[in-house]
């Protein structure tokens, strides 16, 4: 019974940060100026809260669902609403693809002091914004889920 309050309550507290951390980093890659060094790290900060979260995410859910937690995998698989949280969540893996390799170069040529192309940096913010998104939906369906709501 602890452990399963304790890996609920976690993974409610990432999404709470994962939500967060995605919307500063959108505005953080907004406010993106090349000529100062702290801007950079304010993006690799929440950068790097975004995916700790993300990651704390991916493992507490795939426990609570897989995992033997809660209701059982059964009920999650025969759930539509479980279904438009993947659908949304695989989603929100595809968009992060191109924004997590960039971010992972332009780390790389900040410590090296080399120069770095932000001439992404508007996309970037538009994808961590488009995350926050589907984000909301995740929990919208997870909300339906908790209550027994099926959709047909």
């Amino acid at each position: 019974m602890l452990i399963k309050w304790v890996v609920a309550a976690l993974h409610l507290l990432a999404f709470g940060f994962a939500l967060a951390a995605v919307l500063a980093r959108g505005r953080a890659l907004r406010r993106l100026r090349t000529d100062d060094p702290r801007s950079f790290r304010d993006v690799f900060v929440v950068d790097n809260i975004w995916g700790v979260s993300a990651g704390l995410l991916l493992i507490t859910g795939a426990f609570r669902a897989f995992g033997g937690l809660e209701k059982g995998s059964f009920y999650y698989l025969h759930q539509p609403l479980f279904h438009l949280k993947m659908t949304a969540f695989i989603a929100i893996l595809a968009l992060e693809i191109v924004p997590m390799f960039a971010l992972i170069k332009w780390r790389i040529a900040f410590k090296r002091n080399q120069p770095i192309d932000t001439s992404r940096s508007r996309r970037f913010a538009r994808i961590s914004h488009m995350e926050a998104a589907l984000m909301v939906i995740i929990v919208i369906a997870a909300t339906g889920m908790a209550r027994g709501i099926l959709l047909s």
